[in-house]
C-alpha cells in the first residue's frame, strides 16, 4: 500500500477531494478521462465490482486496517490518511463512513448499446435535486428497472451525493445520456425511442392520464417511463409526444407524490411486475 500521511491540506494531489467542484472533477483534461468521488466502503465496493478504476483513496488512519482487503482490491494506488481532525478540515465535513475514493469515469454507452435486449426503461427529464436522481437509481435496481436515460438537462448521476444516495446501484444499474444539447429531448429522443420499439409513458397527471394499473398500458412489450424534474414535472411538449399519459391515483386530497418516491411505484407496477 502507498500509505501518503498529510501533513497539510494544500497538496495538490488532494485537489479532487477539495478544491475541484463536481463540474471541474467531470470535466477534468478531457470529459472521457473525468473524475468522480466514491464515498463509502459499500459504495466503492459497487463501483469496483462494476469495473471502476480507482485513482487514490482518502480514509482515517484508524479505518486502514479494517479496510486492507478493499485497499487491496484498489491495488497500487495512492492511500492519503491523518487524523481526524486534519481530514475534516480537508473535506469540510466528518468522514462518517471513513473512506473516499477518487475513480475515473466510466465511458457511457450509446443508448442502441444500452437499451439492445431491454424491457423497462427510465427516462430521467431535467431532475436537478442529486438526491431524487441517487433514490431513483437505487429503485430501479431494486424494482428490476433494465436501464435508465437522462436527459441532457438532467443531473449528473455520478455527482457524490446522487452516488451516496443511491447506495452505488448507479453502478449497477445500465445507464446513458439520451442526447448530448438541450435540443436533443424530447422530440429527437422520442423519436428515438419509439425506433427503437419502445412505447412511451409520460408520468403525469392530465385530463387524460389512464392509471398505473392499465392493462394496456402493463401489456406493451418495451416501454420508457418518462419522469419529469421536480416542481414543474414533464414539458407539455414531452407530455404531447408520448404514447400514454400515466397518473398515480392519490387519496386524501394529495396531488402528487415527489419524483422519486413516484418512480418507486411506478417501477413496482411497471417493471417487477410488467411483461417481460
Amino acid at each position: 500500500m502507498q500509505v501518503i500521511e498529510l501533513e497539510s491540506i494544500d497538496d495538490p494531489a488532494l485537489d479532487v477531494y477539495m478544491r475541484l467542484t463536481e463540474a471541474q472533477l467531470r470535466n477534468r483534461l478531457e470529459p472521457e478521462k473525468g473524475i468522480f468521488i466514491a464515498e463509502s466502503p459499500k459504495v466503492i465496493s459497487r463501483a469496483l465490482d462494476a469495473g471502476m478504476s480507482p485513482l487514490s483513496l482518502l480514509m482515517e488512519r484508524n479505518h486502514i486496517e479494517p479496510e486492507r482487503a478493499l485497499i487491496e482490491r484498489c491495488g497500487d494506488v495512492p492511500v492519503y490518511t491523518g487524523p481526524s481532525e486534519l481530514l475534516e478540515q480537508l473535506t469540510g465535513f466528518k468522514l462518517t463512513r471513513g473512506v473516499l475514493c477518487a475513480m475515473r469515469r466510466p465511458q457511457l454507452p450509446s443508448v442502441e448499446e444500452l437499451l439492445e435486449g431491454a424491457s423497462r426503461i427510465a427516462v430521467l427529464e431535467g431532475i436537478v435535486d442529486h438526491t431524487n436522481v441517487g433514490a431513483i437509481f437505487r429503485s430501479a435496481a431494486a424494482l428490476d428497472a433494465d436501464a435508465v436515460l437522462v436527459t441532457p438537462t438532467c443531473c449528473d448521476p455520478l455527482y457524490r451525493r446522487a452516488v451516496r444516495v443511491s447506495m452505488g446501484t448507479v453502478f449497477q444499474v445500465p445507464w446513458t445520456r439520451i442526447g448530448s444539447d438541450v435540443h436533443d429531448w424530447p422530440e429527437k429522443g422520442i423519436a428515438q425511442l419509439k425506433r427503437l420499439g419502445f412505447a412511451t409513458a409520460a408520468m403525469a397527471l392530465s385530463d387524460d392520464s389512464v392509471a398505473i394499473d392499465d392493462a394496456m398500458l402493463n401489456a406493451e412489450p418495451k416501454l420508457a417511463i418518462v419522469l419529469g424534474t421536480e416542481g414543474d414535472g414533464l414539458s407539455p411538449h414531452t407530455i404531447a409526444s408520448c404514447d400514454y399519459t400515466v397518473k398515480i391515483p392519490m387519496a386524501h386530497g394529495v396531488d402528487s407524490l415527489n419524483v422519486a418516491a413516484a418512480s418507486a411505484v411506478a417501477f413496482y407496477q411497471l417493471c417487477e411486475r410488467g411483461a417481460r
